[in-house]
């Protein structure tokens, strides 16, 4: 019978739209701040960076991200050393991690760990054995500033 729907097509529809309406929301969802957890964070691939820079306002870039001794590194080439440079909030970014936002972390130069993170990045990172010979001109420790991470956000 042609335009005839049952119950059970009916229900798999709303079902189908109920599950992506949800799916939208989840996506949507703001970030929200958290519980600065290095170890937690050893699992990650990435860690987004927010700097502001004259004349551009915000802009999130993704970064690698190593943990050596409960402290979190990244690796900057050309383009996001000077990204970082120019940072109008320097010495702080806003951190994107784990599903968390940190809106003030404390962005140190460590270019006495620079062997160590490479180190890390290529024991981590497969795709590190050609990224590696590319310049990377600043290492950087973050450090979250206190008050930075509210200890009792709700999640």
């Amino acid at each position: 019978m042609r335009g005839y729907c049952s119950v059970y097509d009916r229900v798999r529809a709303a079902g189908l739209v109920l599950v992506l309406a949800v799916d939208v929301l989840l996506a949507a969802r703001p970030l929200c701040a958290g519980q600065w957890n290095p170890p937690a964070f050893a699992k990650e691939d990435t860690v987004s960076l927010r700097s502001i820079c004259p004349g551009e306002g915000e802009y999130w870039f993704p970064v690698w991200l190593v943990v050596i001794d409960d402290q979190v590194y990244v690796r900057l080439g050309s383009r996001a050393a000077q990204r970082v440079g120019c940072n109008q909030t320097a010495p702080h970014l806003a951190v994107e991690i784990a599903g968390q936002r940190f809106e003030r972390v404390r962005a140190e130069s460590a270019p006495d760990e620079a062997e160590r993170v490479a180190d890390a990045m290529a024991d981590k990172y497969t795709s590190d054995v050609f990224i590696r010979w590319l310049p990377h001109p600043l290492t950087l420790r973050l450090v979250p500033e206190q008050g930075a991470t509210p200890p009792n956000t709700p999640q």
